[in-house]
């Protein structure tokens, strides 16, 4: 087994400084450059080639982001996300080779908060990252400033304040990701919102090539609050439902 390594970098403080980055991928060709635009970003970077080194990087580093593989020696990046998650919450970015959207589901559900398919483009994976630990900051920010109520339509509730959701009264676990996408579709109850607006709200990320990314969060948003809560409007985006006044 490959040994972790943990490199810093000395350069100006940058919008990354000081934030440590977790690269698990086992191609050495891909890890190493994903390391190197991540320095050359600002990150403390460590990188692990297999999943139980990954596990053990994350337990003892404590990274505020991983960038994981889902293919990777020893056990796969589906189980490393459930490891680690239960351990503490970490943002995770996760690639795959895999253009298959029912992996994407999978890996939302063990805790994936953005995923992306190879290949993708350096400059990509780092606004991607950037977006992550912004979502990160905002929530935590959230979380100690008061909100005056909750959000309720119908069946379903909103508290921004605790970031939680419940439906007919039940608890429902939601990703950073799903319940800030939630709160954007809630916002305007029953308006279309269009994938590249979405995009540009929950991500941060205006590109439209990445309106697939908002299409695997809805199929697992929904699976989660209900289907019939989430309306489609084809070559549009969608839009949430709320019950007839």
């Amino acid at each position: 087994m490959e040994q972790t390594h943990t490199t810093h970098n000395g350069g100006a403080a940058t919008p990354g400084a000081q934030r440590r980055v977790l690269v698990v991928e086992d191609d050495a060709t891909i890890v190493d450059a994903i390391a190197a635009r991540l320095r050359a970003e600002g990150f403390v970077v460590q990188t692990a080639v297999d999943g139980p080194a990954a596990v053990d990087a994350a337990e003892a580093w404590q990274p505020d982001l991983m960038v994981l593989d889902v293919m990777l020696p020893g056990f796969d990046g589906l189980e490393v996300c459930r490891r680690v998650q239960a351990q503490r919450p970490v943002p995770v970015l996760m690639l795959t080779a895999r253009d298959d959207e029912t992996d994407m589901l999978v890996g939302l559900g063990v805790g994936a908060d953005d995923y992306m398919t190879k290949p993708f483009s350096m400059r990509e994976l780092a606004a991607r990252v950037h977006v992550l630990l912004r979502r990160v900051e905002r929530a935590a920010l959230a979380a100690v400033t008061p909100r005056s109520g909750i959000l309720r339509l119908g069946e379903l509730e909103v508290d921004h304040a605790q970031r939680r959701v419940r439906v007919r009264g039940e608890d429902v676990h939601l990703t950073p990701t799903e319940f800030d996408l939630l709160v954007c579709l809630a916002n305007t109850p029953r308006a279309v919102l269009s994938r590249e607006q979405l995009l540009a709200e929950v991500w941060d990320w205006a590109d439209a090539s990445g309106t697939r990314t908002v299409d695997s969060h809805i199929k697992a948003l929904r699976r989660k609050i209900g289907a019939e809560r989430i309306r489609t409007v084809h070559g549009v985006g969608y839009a949430l439902e709320t019950p007839a006044p």
